[in-house]
C-alpha cells in the first residue's frame, strides 16, 4: 500500500482532562460523556470511544499557514487516549465505517482533488491519489458533520 494514515499525538491534550468546566468553556471547548457508540471519534486512538468515556471537543487546526485552504474544524479527544500507530496502508475502523470527505494537496498546500466516498473505498482512492507525485498528504474528513478525522501521507 502507498499511504499511511496519522492519529494525533496525546501530549497537547493531556492536561486539558484537569481543567473545570468553565475554564474548558473560556478556551471554546467542552467536556463530554460518550453516551453512544459510534458517535464520539476520537482522533488519538482513531477508534470510536465507549459508552461512559469522557472526552473533550474542540476545534483542531489541521491545515495552517501560508494557504488560502488553511482550515479548523472540531474533534474529540478521548481522556487516557494511547495514539494509534496504523500500519502502512491500513483504514481503522473508526474511519473506514463513516462517509469521508477527501481533499487531496501538494506541498504548496493548494488542494489538488477531492472527493466524497464510503470509507470501505478509502484505501483504493489513497493508492491511486498518491500515485501522482503532485499530492503530498490527503485530509480525511466525516463528510457529514465534517470533522476533521486524519491525515494520510504517502508510506515509506
Amino acid at each position: 500500500m502507498s499511504f499511511q494514515i496519522h492519529a494525533l499525538p496525546p501530549e497537547p491534550y493531556a492536561d486539558l482532562f484537569d481543567l473545570s468546566d468553565e475554564a474548558l468553556a473560556a478556551r471554546n471547548m467542552r467536556r463530554v460523556v460518550a453516551d453512544a457508540k459510534p458517535g464520539y471519534p476520537c482522533r488519538v486512538s482513531l477508534a470510536d470511544a465507549e459508552v461512559g468515556d469522557t472526552l473533550i471537543l474542540m476545534n483542531h487546526a489541521h491545515l495552517e499557514g501560508e494557504t488560502p485552504y488553511a482550515a479548523a474544524h472540531a474533534i474529540y479527544v478521548r481522556e487516557g487516549a494511547a495514539q494509534a500507530d496504523p500500519a502502512p496502508g491500513d483504514v481503522p475502523e473508526v474511519i473506514a465505517s463513516r462517509i469521508l470527505s477527501v481533499r487531496a494537496f501538494g506541498s504548496d498546500k493548494l488542494m489538488r482533488s477531492a472527493d466524497v466516498l464510503d470509507g470501505a473505498a478509502l484505501a483504493p482512492a489513497l493508492d491511486a491519489l498518491f500515485q501522482d507525485p503532485g499530492i503530498a498528504f490527503v485530509d480525511i474528513h466525516n463528510a457529514k458533520q465534517g470533522c476533521f478525522a486524519a491525515r494520510a501521507t504517502r508510506a515509506g
